[in-house]
């Protein structure tokens, strides 16, 4: 029996509670984790789960274990990445989530200029907007544009900012009054992004609530439904830059209160952050600044 590798699958069950999600996450069966974890428990002469069909518990002798092999784990991945960061150029693959939209946009460029310049790097780049757990997933580092605080379970480097437009197709006032104050959204057809933190009240001034015929979860998509001359939507500008200057779409209340957007890097506190994650960050840092 492999024994690290065992304990390596305890603890990834642990966090996530259960055999199917393992597998889908390890690309290997449930029987063969399962009998990993039965080797593990004859082993150590204890049983560490309660087994049944719908989830997993530990014992009491397997929440102890789970403390002291997750600090096993860590002393060896701190071992490995002293090893790693005493080479000359950093290697090694990173895990990363982003928002879809500033993926497509802006990151793509980003990421393309660091895969030059750092060749032995791998990138493992997932794309989504939903609100996940950087930890739970294994990511080593996420982005989140955000006009609020962080996550305070992560260290977060602030890169660049970003500012919302309210954003509409010409054709739209064809049929529709002009806006000249926030108040006046209340009348108009104005587009909800299912992942934004203030639903359906968009903080112009002191907060309009808004309602409209769309709810999305993907602002680019959203863009193009406003460039039709459907709706209004409430966009950060890496999304409607291009729209704009191409006088696909206009911005009004341009002079209203808003938020600004933060961009942080993201990544799980850890007493010894390898070396390809720092120059990552590094990079990412100086990236924006010259921009």
């Amino acid at each position: 029996m492999d024994k690290l590798r065992a304990i390596q699958l305890f603890v990834r069950l642990a966090d996530l509670g259960s055999f199917t999600r393992v597998a889908e996450q390890t690309n290997a069966s449930k029987s063969m984790i399962s009998k990993e974890i039965s080797r593990l428990e004859e082993t150590l002469g204890a049983r560490l789960l309660h087994r049944s069909t719908r989830n997993v518990q530990l014992t009491h002798v397997g929440e102890g274990y789970l403390q002291r092999a997750r600090e096993i784990l860590e002393k060896l991945e701190d071992a490995d990445n002293f090893v790693q960061d005493q080479q000359q150029h950093p290697r090694g693959r990173l895990k990363i989530n982003a928002p879809m939209a500033l993926g497509i946009t802006d990151l793509s460029t980003l990421f393309s200029d660091f895969m030059k310049a750092y060749p032995d790097i791998e990138l493992d780049i997932h794309l989504g907007d939903e609100n996940i757990d950087l930890v739970e997933q294994g990511f080593d580092l996420g982005f989140r544009a955000s006009s609020r605080p962080i996550d305070s379970n992560y260290v977060g480097r602030p890169l660049t900012r970003f500012q919302y437009r309210v954003c509409v197709g010409p054709d739209y006032f064809n049929d529709h009054p002009a806006i000249n104050l926030p108040l006046d959204l209340k009348d108009h057809n104005c587009f909800v992004y299912s992942y934004f933190l203030g639903k359906n009240i968009w903080p112009i001034e002191d907060g309009i609530t808004v309602q409209g015929t769309l709810r999305v979860n993907n602002t680019m998509f959203m863009m193009e439904a406003i460039k039709s001359g459907q709706g209004i939507g409430f966009i950060p500008d890496f999304v409607s830059r291009e729209a704009l200057e191409k006088g696909e779409v206009i911005e009004v209340l341009e002079n209203s209160k808003k938020p600004n957007l933060t961009l942080y890097a993201l990544y799980p506190a850890r007493h010894f952050v390898p070396s390809k994650l720092v120059q990552c960050i590094e990079y990412l840092e100086q990236w924006f600044a010259n921009k």
